[in-house]
C-alpha cells in the first residue's frame, strides 16, 4: 500500500486579496504547528498539459533585499535539483552561471 503525505498552504488575506501572512506545514514535518514564511514560489509540471503552472506569492512583510536573497537561493536550489534529476553538468553549470550573475549584479555575496 502506498503513504500519502500532506502539504497544507494557509494565506491570510487583507480586503484586497493582497497576502498578509503566509504559512506552510507539511505532515511528515517534526513542526506541530505550520510555519510562518514571507514568500512562497510553488511550481508544479501539469501532466496534462504539459505546462509549469505557479503560485507565487509575497506578503507585504517581503522587503526586496529578502526577495533578492530568496530568488537567489531558489536559483541556487534549481541548479541542484536539475542536475540531481537530469544529471545534465553542462546544463546546470549554466543555470548556476545565472545565479552567479544575479548575485554579484546585486552585490549578494558578502566578502568574509
Amino acid at each position: 500500500m502506498t503513504k500519502k503525505s500532506e502539504i497544507k498552504l494557509i494565506v491570510d488575506l487583507d480586503s484586497n486579496r493582497v497576502p498578509e501572512k503566509i504559512f506552510w506545514q507539511a505532515e511528515d514535518s517534526e513542526a506541530k504547528q505550520p510555519s510562518e514564511c514571507l514568500s512562497m514560489m510553488l511550481s508544479v509540471w501539469a501532466k496534462q498539459e504539459k505546462v509549469t503552472m505557479g503560485i507565487d506569492l509575497w506578503t507585504k512583510e517581503m522587503t526586496i533585499d529578502d526577495m533578492n536573497i530568496h530568488v537567489h537561493q531558489t536559483l541556487v536550489k534549481l541548479t541542484d535539483t536539475y542536475l540531481r534529476a537530469t544529471k545534465n553538468s553542462e546544463a546546470a553549470k549554466l543555470i548556476e552561471n545565472c545565479s552567479a550573475a544575479f548575485a554579484e549584479k546585486l552585490n549578494l555575496l558578502k566578502n568574509g
